[in-house]
């Protein structure tokens, strides 16, 4: 993959979740929003006119259009030569639409609603795709297995226990990344504008998962201090 920022067409129907996907897109280091459509006409006309230097890379698409559907505007790429990946984001959860997103070619499928850590995981995970496909050639089997599994890699954080907010884990969850070195469970708490037990609750959960990695400090007298760091995605 080059150095450019790859190009995201944000499609949705109703324009105040575009605008919100929009922004997540544009939060994440190595994407840039092209633009945004809120029909399946619209966006195939923003493909099929965009400069051939300034091609879309990825489509952020929504299933349901008021004139067809998401799964509908991909037949219509493929059929006319476009190879735009997809990744789809859409309520739509029946198992049907869901195979034939794969069978369509979708490289991940988002259900909503979900949180900015959610598709953040989809996008790091498509940009170590296009990494990983990035030098062409041949591919023995190890490469092959690499690069299907900066797919598999893309696990969602917005998938919790029952009584777990989405919100708070993301609160806890950037707390951790921009920490310059270890934390306290009560600095993560202060941080995040949670109670100590609600912080210690999460950062149980994140531990069990391997996201973070839990330290000692001693100190002269009393218990050792629980001290919590964040744990990267590995890069390939």
């Amino acid at each position: 993959m080059s150095g450019s920022p790859l190009r995201v067409l944000v499609v949705d129907d109703d324009p105040l979740v575009a605008r919100i996907n929009a922004a997540y897109v544009a939060k994440v280091p190595g994407f840039t929003v092209a633009g945004q459509a809120h029909a399946a006409a619209e966006a195939l006309e923003f493909i099929t006119s965009s400069a051939p230097d300034r091609p879309v890379d990825l489509l952020l698409l929504d299933h349901y259009m008021p004139d067809g559907s998401g799964l509908d505007l991909v037949g219509s790429l493929r059929r006319l030569g476009h190879q735009t990946d997809v990744i789809m984001v859409t309520a739509a959860r029946d198992l049907a639409t869901v195979q034939a997103a794969m069978r369509l070619g979708a490289l991940q499928y988002l259900v909503k609603p979900f949180t900015f850590a959610g598709l953040r995981a989809k996008l790091e995970a498509y940009a170590a795709l296009r990494r990983a496909l990035g030098g062409g050639g041949e591919a023995e089997q190890a490469e092959v297995d690499r690069i299907f599994g900066a797919l598999a890699g893309a696990a969602t954080p917005n998938e919790l226990p029952k009584g777990h907010s989405p919100t708070t884990a993301d609160l806890v969850r950037q707390v951790l990344r921009t920490a310059d070195g270890p934390l306290s469970t009560q600095q993560i708490a202060d941080r995040a504008g949670i109670s100590r037990q609600t912080a210690q609750r999460y950062l149980k959960l994140l531990e069990r998962s391997d996201r973070v990695r839990l330290s000692l400090r001693y100190g002269e007298t009393g218990r050792p201090e629980h001290r919590y760091t964040w744990v990267p995605t590995a890069r390939p």
